[in-house]
């Protein structure tokens, strides 16, 4: 936890927590009304072996995991991380409320330069959990994390700092000296690097690049990462936490966990070869337990129709023998992001970073 917390909407955004316990409401986010069951929707039981045998041991689930982890990434064709350091360079800086605000460059894979917003506390007495904001679809892209343009409900990269923590926005490949081409175009020119790749592997290896950059930084504490997005963000959140051990602690907001809940088949994500592909998100979710993984609908991409996929991931979490923090939180207000699931989704961070 950060010390000291925050407020949010005049209400302390830490409050009824103390170290080491558990946010007060993780059984209501575990806990659903008439939710459509994970036989409707298909999904493959996680815990039987290749053999067809129940798995009932951690060791025998950790075998499991590895297939799983190791099917996805061939389906996304996953790009080699880039060795180098990520060093940056400061274009812009200027210092709202309690913090520093840093526009930045550096290379994201070899040879490209990639501009993220740097925002951290004005005073650091020693390192800091860092968390990746990343921006939904929006042409002013890493603007909306960093609290200069649009709502602010979703400048998350500014409120969390102003909380305690050290955050990093990148921008998404999609709007990469973008100019006036389609987003389509955009693929198509990271696919001449990589013709093997899905636009979801170059997402995914944005996302662990821009960790790199908060892992090289002293103000933070590299053992405390995380990570929160909505809509683009909430599909970018979750890969990441999937396929990313160093992310402690997720916040998905409304990326749609279901491949069918969302546009998942568009080129820049999964292509429609995910239709072909035979698997869920679900199993997505069971890369990332143990580790806290708050879900975020309202009834549009995600919602009612998620629960399968939490219920599905709850009896992995159940192995680790830890308390199962994982579940939805369902605000019923659409895609947006409502007063309740901000200050819930800080909570999430507050409390398990």
């Amino acid at each position: 936890m950060v010390s000291g917390g925050g407020w949010a909407y005049g209400v302390r955004t830490n409050e009824g927590v103390k170290p080491g316990q558990d946010v007060p409401w993780l059984a209501e986010v575990q806990r659903y009304d008439n939710p459509p069951s994970a036989d409707t929707l298909a999904l493959a039981p996680l815990l039987i072996d290749a053999q067809g045998q129940p798995i009932q041991s951690l060791s025998a689930w950790k075998e499991k995991r590895a297939t799983i982890r190791e099917r996805w990434l061939d389906f996304l064709g996953s790009l080699e991380p880039n060795p180098r350091r990520a060093a940056l360079k400061v274009l812009e800086e200027d210092r709202p409320t309690a913090v520093v605000r840093q526009l930045v460059e550096y290379e994201g894979e070899p040879g490209i330069v990639v501009r993220g917003y740097l925002i951290k506390p004005q005073d650091i007495d020693e390192p800091r959990p860092g968390v990746l904001a990343l921006h939904s679809t929006v042409d002013h892209t890493i603007r909306q994390p960093a609290g200069i343009q649009g709502v602010p409900e979703k400048a998350f990269g500014l409120k969390l700092a102003q909380l305690g923590f050290v955050t990093f926005s990148p921008e998404n490949f999609l709007w990469h000296n973008k100019g006036e081409r389609t987003y389509q175009e955009q693929v198509q020119r990271f696919k001449a690097r990589h013709p093997g790749s899905k636009g979801m592997a170059k997402m995914l290896f944005d996302a662990s690049r821009g960790l790199d950059v908060l892992a090289s930084l002293g103000e933070v504490d590299p053992k405390r990462l995380g990570t929160i997005g909505h809509s683009l963000g909430g599909k970018e959140a979750l890969y990441l936490a999937a396929f990313d051990r160093r992310v402690r602690v997720a916040v998905s907001s409304e990326g749609g966990i279901g491949t069918r809940f969302s546009n998942w088949e568009a080129p820049w994500y999964l292509s429609e070869a995910i239709g072909e592909f035979g698997h869920e998100h679900h199993e997505l979710l069971a890369l990332v337990a143990p580790r806290p993984f708050l879900l975020v609908g309202g009834n549009g991409a995600d919602g009612e129709q998620s629960c399968p996929f939490i219920e599905a991931a709850l009896p992995v979490y159940s192995l680790y023998g830890r308390p199962r923090r994982v579940g939805l939180l369902n605000h019923e207000q659409g895609h947006s992001v409502p007063p309740i699931a901000e200050l819930r989704s800080y909570q999430w961070l507050l409390t398990y970073l």
